[in-house]
């Protein structure tokens, strides 16, 4: 009987979800700044941009007010083995005369109560961070302040609506002046609640309170949120869901007994979401039934009695007292009696009845507003399954007997692809508050922090002018006979006498070594007037134990390859001309001949420095016995670079790698190489400044991640300029970053996982994806996640980090570059050509979007009298040195 009467009040799953769908179209509204205006759910910015991520630390004030009590707490934060909090507090009572008198009154007696507590703390002589939890609808425009729209549960004092509590805080301490306070913070107690649950578990990205009344908060992602700038990171929205429905939106489910109550209200028209769910009024609709039921003669035979008609008498305690499953009924007739009534046992089995109803419309309605809620926060992950904690706080949701597992209950059936768990939050919104304000002043702190850091990143142009100075001077000691040995920058003869002039032609065979990648072509040059270029290749792994293992082994896998592809190509009988790009520092004596000076790039392969590798290869070749070759140039890649742009522009004359490792060559008159006899003509000198700093010159901008890195680096001491530029140490310095940062507790809660400790695991290809924003998926896969999870901050700062750190790895090979440039535009080449190339390797460092951009404008700024124009070698060396060879063999045959 009693559920056909109260049929309006059972919802269906069916209605619940429809429920759901409305609460995310007025979430929608409240985001955007076309439709906020006139939306009924405001979803008000916070400014609170993150949660504790474990680092923060202080002692901060906490002031609690939403309700008949106003708490204050201090709260202490400390790190000494683990991050702990202590708290005290002190609760005051808010009489009605002063929630219901003029605003004045109401923050006197808040600024009368922050004085009485910091009196007994003893520390009315300090000047402590305060966090206010402030339990009503405020907008924000900083974090510090917070514009009362209306009041809610019961206060009405006059003068603060439209006013900025912080303000009006301020002025009363201020008229007092016996003590001074730096209110940092101005929160919601659902905000609170999240932040307090959100220090004991990071998963924390909601916050829900059901109490006297009702409201939700959650991370949102900041391009969703018209309202502030900016759409980097996320920041927390504050619902206030209790005006939901206060559009019409609810009318076909609100009851006359919801009606009932919103008319003797004090806010008719107002929150009414709110009316049919929060502490503040459940009492009192189930009482407003029981007189309609008992009017009908359907309970208590019919009589009423003053107390039953009596508003406020039955109240939400009574409700969560009847429900009790053992002694429910006995609470029923005891509470039932004092209202006069006489109850039967049946009355008191309707009457308990008629709570369950009412309680759990309550749960049911607040499952769906939360439903939508992890539904957008799942969209915004983009995850077909989202885990997430929800932060709860509340006197119905903790002190009802059903009410809580209800809740979950439903949530669950609602949303079944979130896992969905709910912490309890045992140190109510002050706690928040003071996280809030821990938060904000770790975030107000530690960029200033991190700044300083990597304010060594940042060079001036007048630094840059330092560095294009000293490489001049490198590259003067590596060409003169006299300064040529003890120089680090070796400057190094290529044999190499001219660029190709169009008449190359034949088939050519050209071998590509320096990284993990080995690429032997095959290349079809033919001259005339349509001049083409046709290329066939095959890529082989060179694996780690060959790279480090006997010189024998390593040229013994590259026969193997080349055994391979000739095979592949059908090509094994013939004895084709060959040109070997090299890319590590070799001592040429002839075009044909190479010393390898020292390994770099990770290889270490033995009894190969100082000898001739072309020596080697050849060696190779014979103890396979399987075919013969014409090998006619070693060469650097970096040359081969210059060549293979060469062919397109005959301006080119400067070649470029920045990738797994760095380098540069250029066309040099024969002049200034005392190491080469002969003064005609020009001559390509492979710089090898991967070495430049080696005798300490740059010792003054390397930073102590760059010395680490060096440190533990398989050639420590050497090829130092390298180290602070390539694709293969730059995702080493950021990881050097990142833990010495969170060492700091400035990222990851402080907490340095394994797999960060593992060197190389942060590669040098994710600054790239995380400058261009595919780093939102890096952090889903499982190959990247280095077993700790990245809150905003640290995405930020990561984000910032790898900007910084790629720039400096720009301007400085833009500074060297300039100097090359300036040395060509001195032999009479006012208009240079350079052949950049960033490899086809996971490290390529020339292909990030801005660091071409970056280097070029530094060789602009650092070379303006150079008209430097950048061609990317689309075909790499390999083509390069079938063109070196082509041009050798055509030499040769004039000669000849």
């Amino acid at each position: 009987q009693i559920d056909k009467y109260l049929y309006a009040m059972r919802l269906s799953d069916e209605t619940l979800i429809d429920i759901m769908a409305r609460f995310r179209r007025e979430m929608k509204n409240g985001l955007s700044r076309d439709f906020n205006p006139t939306a009924a759910v405001k979803m008000l910015p916070t400014f609170v941009r993150s949660i504790p991520d474990g680092s923060e630390k202080g002692d901060f004030i906490a002031l609690d007010l939403g309700g008949s009590y106003f708490r204050i707490l201090r709260v202490k934060v400390s790190h000494e083995k683990k991050q702990t909090v202590q708290m005290e507090s002190e609760i005051y009572n808010t009489p009605e005369d002063i929630m219901h008198g003029s605003g004045t009154r109401l923050f006197d007696h808040v600024a009368e109560c922050l004085g009485d507590f910091m009196e007994k703390q003893q520390i009315k002589d300090k000047k402590l961070p305060v966090g206010f939890t402030f339990s009503f609808p405020c907008r924000q425009s900083k974090l510090d302040e917070g514009i009362l729209i209306t009041w809610t549960k019961r206060f009405k004092a006059s003068g603060v609506e439209g006013a900025d509590v912080v303000r009006l805080l301020n002025k009363a301490i201020k008229k007092r002046g016996d003590y001074d306070a730096d209110i940092m913070a101005v929160v919601n107690d659902t905000v609170g609640t999240m932040m307090t649950c959100g220090f004991d578990d990071q998963r924390c990205e909601v916050g829900l309170i059901i109490g006297t009344g009702t409201n939700a908060c959650y991370m949102e992602e900041m391009r969703h949120i018209d309202l502030v700038e900016g759409d980097e990171g996320r920041m927390c929205i504050n619902t206030e869901w209790g005006a939901f429905g206060d559009d019409g939106s609810l009318e076909d489910i609100r009851t006359e007994f919801d009606r009932e109550i919103d008319r003797g209200s004090l806010n008719p028209g107002k929150q009414l979401f709110e009316k049919m769910v929060s502490g503040l009024y459940m009492g009192e609709l189930v009482r407003l039934i029981l007189v309609k039921m008992a009017k009908e003669g359907l309970l208590f035979e019919g009589r009423i009695t003053p107390e039953l008609l009596t508003k406020g008498k039955f109240e939400t305690k009574h409700v969560s007292a009847i429900e009790k499953s053992k002694e429910g009924l006995n609470k029923a007739k005891e509470i039932l009696t004092r209202l006069g009534v006489e109850p039967s046992h049946e009355d008191c089995i309707a009457v308990q009845h008629v709570c369950t109803i009412v309680s759990f419309r309550s749960a049911n309605l607040v499952a769906s507003t939360l439903g939508a809620i992890l539904n957008q926060l799942r969209d915004n992950k983009g995850v077909g399954r989202l885990r997430t904690t929800v932060g709860v706080d509340g006197s119905l949701y903790k002190m009802h007997p059903q009410y809580a597992r209800r809740l979950h209950k439903t949530t669950r059936r609602l949303v079944p692809d979130s896992e969905v768990r709910f912490l309890l939050s045992e140190s109510g919104s002050g706690k928040g508050a003071a996280m809030v304000t821990a938060v904000a002043y770790r975030l107000s702190e530690q960029p200033r922090l991190i700044d300083e850091t990597l304010a060594e990143f940042k060079l001036t142009h007048e630094q840059l002018l330092q560095v294009k100075k000293r490489m001049r001077a490198e590259m003067e000691a590596g060409l003169k006979k006299k300064t040529h040995e003890s120089a680090k920058v070796k400057m190094l003869p290529t044999f190499v006498r001219s660029t190709p002039d169009g008449t190359e032609n034949g088939d050519f065979l050209a071998l590509d070594l320096g990284g993990t990648n080995f690429r032997v072509l095959l290349v079809k040059i033919r001259s005339g007037k349509r001049r083409t270029v046709e290329m066939h290749n095959k890529i082989y792994a060179i694996p780690i134990e060959v790279m480090q293992g006997t010189g024998e082994e390593l040229f013994d896998h590259i026969v193997t390859c080349i055994s391979d592809f000739l095979d592949y190509m059908g090509i094994k009988g013939a004895r084709l001309p060959l040109g070997f790009t090299f890319s590590f520092p070799c001592k040429q004596t002839s075009l044909d001949a190479g010393i390898l000076l020292n390994w770099t790039k990770g290889f270490k392969a033995t009894d190969c420095e100082g000898e001739d590798v072309v020596y080697l290869l050849r060696e190779g070749i014979k103890r396979r016995e399987e075919f013969d070759l014409d090998v006619v140039a070693v060469v650097n890649d970096t040359v081969g670079t210059m060549m293979t742009c060469a062919y397109e522009d005959p301006n080119c004359e400067i070649g470029l790698i920045v990738g797994t490792g760095s380098n540069a060559c250029y066309m040099e008159e024969m002049r200034n190489i005392e190491m080469v006899d002969g003064e005609q003509g020009r001559m390509c000198v492979n710089t090898e400044w991967g070495a430049f700093g080696d005798n300490g010159c740059l010792d003054d901008i390397r930073t102590i991640y760059d010395k680490a890195v060096d440190d533990y680096s398989l050639n420590a001491g050497k090829q130092r300029y390298e180290k602070m530029i390539s694709g293969m140490y730059l995702g080493e310095i950021v990881r050097n970053i990142l833990i010495d940062f969170t060492k700091r507790g400035f990222l990851f809660r402080g907490q340095i996982s394994e797999t960060l400790k593992t060197r190389h695991i942060f590669e040098t290809k994710f600054l790239s994806q995380i400058e261009r924003d595919t780093w939102r998926a890096l952090l889903g896969s499982p190959g990247i996640i280095f077993g700790f999870s990245f809150n905003q901050g640290g995405q930020g700062f990561l984000k910032g980090n790898e900007r910084i750190k790629k720039d400096f790895g720009a301007e400085m090979p833009g500074a060297s570059l300039e100097d090359v440039s300036v040395q060509c535009a001195e032999m009479g080449c006012c208009k240079a050509m350079a052949g950049a190339v960033g490899p086809p390797s996971p490290t390529a460092v020339f292909s990030f979007h801005s660091f071409s951009r970056i280097m070029h404008q530094t060789v602009k700024d650092l070379a303006p009298n150079c008209d430097v124009t950048f061609l990317l070698s689309e075909d790499g060396s390999g083509k390069g040195a079938a063109l070196i060879t082509a041009v050798g063999c055509r030499l040769r045959d004039a000669e000849q």
